[in-house]
């Protein structure tokens, strides 16, 4: 049966219903999916938009860093700028984007050498004139990667022109310092010169008038003019020494010199000092010393002449040791004296600038107080040290260690062999026989030590034979005497008396006071060795022509002198004519120079040697021995006229000034009798041979 129109229409009906509820169902499902799509979109815009903030956020802390440390950042792509920071656009006095896509360039002032750094970079400093001044930049520049694969150029600057203002200003201070420096050593220069002339006149003629056969108070006074002169002379040596050490400007030498020579010309340069104080001064060289060693000799010699003349200053009783000995590479010297002491807290300061012990009220001793000071620089100079070692009331001891090196080829000093021997030594000095008894210990030799005349006799009397005597003046004269009578009545032919230079011009012949012969005080080693055992078995060396023989008959010598101050012309003048020499004065170095061209053209009597003082009126003795030596030159002579600088100065490059400018020597005032006599016998010598060709 068909089904009626109403059962199908409500069958559509139902099927639509369904269809619509499907549909509806599934709406809202698609609905739901995409609120919850929708809301995962949303939190990924927050957070994202989170991080954008934190980045920019990031990015403007990064950038006020930057901004904050000043420095300058560009990047150009060749030249054309595409990022400049705040601090870079404010050197151009524009705003950041105003400089980007130009190729805006500071000019350029100045530069400084472009360096290489690791890994590619580069450095340099330049000084740019900017919207603000002048201003001094470092930059480091760098190659970075750019947009599209280009490489661009970084660089990254910093303001350093207060550095370079600073270290403009220690250039500056540094000049300053060092003019006032040279005007310092001008000035110095200038006052030795002037106190050395009228101190050349007043020990000079100290020494003149010394021979002129004075009574005993006048000899007391002339001595005692000539001891303050040579004070007034040492305070200006050190003054000057100090100067040129605090300066920087001493510089040392390295060359061979005799070690034993320059400890016994010291000890007895400084002997007649301590022997007028009554005191004795005695050195020792050790025999494992090389005889030759490599260094600054006459540094050395200063830094010894300080050091001794500053034991013998503070010593009134006893006496005053040097000795010198190796040790190990190093050679020590220790100088000591029985003086006051040192208090144990004064054994740094004594060394500073100006010090001085202070040994008690009404107490007081000459001096500046830089010798020691002078004694540590100069030893420091040399890369050693210098220490001073005391008790209070016990003496004092100085002691330099120094790397001096033995010269090639150099041997110990020879010393004989008397092994057979027993030498009896009478001394109550207490370095002087501690030493003299190391010296013949060192042959061989026994030797007996006596204080005194009582303890001499006694070992003289003793088991062991007694071979050879040396008794000691500073036992008193009668009873040196004495005991070389008791020496004599034993049968002991070797009998010497030590005797100071001033005693033995009092003591009369030893012979006649039954001494066998004489040892000057401080006792040289190698007199010692020859003069002791003339009997012994010898085996030192030949020394070549004895002392005693006669010298050659000095040619009288025909001499210029060039002066302009009358004193010392006067001087000068007087004490070569005392050695035999006649003399012609000249007032300046022009008056020198027409002198001698007259005696090179025959038109004058011909000259032996010229004296010229380096600081004259008219023409200065330098000018002087360039012409001399044009006008030799000129003539075509063959023998050159000696010509000897007489100065003031007395500095390395005041010598080496005169030596340049055509002089032979360079003599310092106070002149040194010795030094011209030396000139006048060499010169003697050659004219004597000259005639007997």
């Amino acid at each position: 049966m068909a089904l009626s129109s109403w059962t199908w229409f409500v069958i559509a009906a139902a099927v639509i219903v369904a269809l619509l509820g499907a549909g509806g169902i599934l709406a809202l499902r698609q609905l739901a999916r995409t609120r919850r799509q929708l809301a995962s979109l949303t939190h990924e815009v927050e957070t994202l938009n989170d991080q954008l903030w934190t980045l920019a956020d990031s990015e403007q802390r990064y950038r006020s860093l930057v901004e904050a440390q000043g420095d300058f950042i560009v990047q150009r792509d060749g030249a054309r700028i595409i990022y400049a920071n705040t601090a870079y656009a404010a050197l151009f006095g524009a705003e950041e984007n105003d400089l980007v896509g130009s190729e805006a360039q500071l000019p350029q002032l100045a530069s400084r050498a472009l360096r290489t750094l690791d890994g590619g970079a580069r450095s340099f400093d330049e000084c740019l004139a900017t919207y603000v001044g002048e201003r001094w930049i470092a930059w480091i520049e760098t190659a970075v990667p750019g947009p599209g694969g280009r490489t661009l150029i970084q660089r990254v600057g910093r303001d350093i022109s207060a550095r370079i203002a600073d270290e403009d200003a220690l250039v500056e201070a540094r000049a300053r310092a060092e003019a006032a420096n040279e005007a310092k050593s001008r000035f110095l220069a200038t006052v030795s010169h002037e106190f050395r002339t009228p101190l050349n006149g007043i020990l000079g003629m100290s020494d003149l008038l010394a021979d002129t056969g004075l009574d005993g108070e006048q000899s007391t006074y002339v001595q005692a003019l000539r001891i303050s002169g040579e004070a007034l002379l040492a305070l200006v040596d050190d003054i000057l020494d100090f100067a040129k050490v605090e300066a920087g400007r001493l510089e040392l030498v390295e060359e061979p010199f005799d070690v034993v020579q320059l400890v016994e010309t010291v000890s007895e340069l400084m002997a007649p000092r301590a022997q007028a104080k009554g005191i004795e001064l005695a050195a020792y060289i050790a025999p494992e010393l090389p005889a030759q060693l490599v260094g600054d000799r006459d540094r050395l010699r200063q830094i010894l002449l300080n050091l001794v003349g500053n034991a013998v200053k503070f010593t009134d009783a006893g006496g005053v040791g040097l000795s010198v000995r190796r040790v190990g590479r190093m050679v020590e010297i220790l100088v000591s004296d029985t003086g006051p002491g040192i208090p144990a807290d004064r054994l740094e300061v004594i060394f500073g600038e100006f010090e001085q012990l202070d040994h008690g009220p009404g107490i007081r001793h000459a001096g500046t107080g830089l010798g020691l000071a002078i004694v540590r620089r100069l030893v420091g100079l040399m890369d050693g040290e210098v220490r001073a070692e005391s008790r209070l009331g016990e003496g004092a001891s100085f002691r330099v260690i120094l790397p001096l090196a033995a010269a090639p080829g150099a041997e110990t000093v020879p010393i004989p062999h008397w092994p057979e021997q027993h030498v009896l030594l009478a001394s109550p000095a207490p370095f002087a026989a501690r030493f003299l008894w190391e010296s013949i210990r060192a042959t061989g030799a026994a030797v007996s030590v006596a204080a005194s005349v009582e303890a001499a006799r006694a070992t003289l009397a003793g088991e062991r034979p007694v071979t050879a005597v040396l008794i000691d003046h500073a036992l008193g004269d009668g009873a040196a005497k004495e005991l070389a009578e008791t020496v004599r009545e034993a049968g002991i032919r070797d009998c010497l008396i030590l005797l100071s230079s001033l005693a033995r011009r009092q003591f009369g012949s030893p012979q006649a006071a039954g001494f066998s012969g004489f040892l000057i005080k401080p006792v040289r080693a190698r007199s010692l060795y020859e003069r002791l055992g003339t009997r012994f078995p010898q085996i030192l060396p030949a020394t070549g022509k004895s002392q005693a023989a006669r010298s050659p008959v000095r040619k009288p010598l025909n001499i210029l002198v060039a002066e302009d101050n009358e004193i010392n012309a006067l001087l000068l003048t007087r004490t070569l004519e005392r050695l035999g020499s006649s003399v012609i004065w000249v007032r300046d170095g022009r008056e020198a120079l027409q002198r001698i061209e007259a005696s090179l053209a025959g038109a004058a009597a011909p000259l032996d040697l010229a004296l010229l003082d380096i600081r004259m009126p008219v023409m200065t003795g330098l000018d002087c021995a360039r012409a001399v030596r044009t006008l030799e030159a000129e003539r075509g002579r063959i023998r050159r006229l000696p010509l000897l600088a007489v100065t003031a100065n007395v500095s390395a490059a005041d010598r080496e000034a005169a030596l340049a400018a055509g002089m032979d020597d360079c003599l310092a005032k106070p002149l040194e009798r010795a030094a011209l006599l030396r000139w006048l016998d060499h010169l003697g010598k050659e004219a004597s041979r000259t005639l007997s060709a």
